[in-house]
């Protein structure tokens, strides 16, 4: 499915889970000029923010039904990427928050949003808000949530614009980096 964007430059193609494994180099890039701050920091990749730890986390998703992949391209130029995937409260939030969250966000369907990431000259022109718009359209959940470092300033921004909340704190390990667990609840966000 091709989605345009409100660039009219950039289009922006959905893929299912059979179609990722082909492009984990293509986002692996993206995701390494979005964040060029980890790329070759040693403690970051120690705790997992890496382009090898990207490839286990995207390959160890692909079990998850209803996984999609959205790539924004500019000119045939793949420029920004998100993926996320339906999942229950259980799963995502863990035994820690999960009963932190809304009710109605451990019921009804839940997406969990695992990465968004948009090339810095990219940046700032409705591409991410986008990606996220073709992924709730791709998954249809009723609430979506994701984790982002509290120094990611610009995704906090755009986290906020697209009206998610803050819902907690989140570590996936004991020794791992602490991260904002946000949720949106995708009805009032229409």
């Amino acid at each position: 499915m091709t989605t345009p964007s409100t660039r009219t430059d950039v289009v922006i193609r959905t893929y299912g889970p059979g179609q990722v494994l082909p492009m984990l180099d293509v986002v692996a890039d993206i995701w390494a000029d979005a964040h060029p701050e980890l790329v070759d920091n040693p403690g970051a990749a120690s705790l997992g923010l890496s382009v090898p730890a990207l490839h286990r986390q995207i390959t160890g998703h692909l079990k998850h039904t209803g996984l999609a992949l959205v790539v924004a391209y500019a000119g045939g130029t793949p420029v920004g990427f998100a993926y996320a995937f339906p999942c229950s409260a259980d799963y995502w939030f863990g035994p820690d928050l999960v009963d932190q969250v809304p009710e109605a966000a451990r019921t009804e369907r839940l997406m969990g949003l695992c990465e968004l990431a948009v090339r810095p000259p990219w940046q700032s022109q409705g591409i991410g808000s986008n990606l996220h718009a073709a992924l709730l359209m791709a998954i249809a959940p009723k609430w979506s949530s994701l984790l982002a470092l509290p120094s990611n300033r610009r995704g906090q921004g755009l986290y906020a614009r697209l009206g998610y909340t803050y819902a907690g704190a989140y570590s996936n390990t004991p020794d791992g980096p602490e991260f904002d667990l946000l949720l949106l609840h995708v009805q009032a966000a229409e």
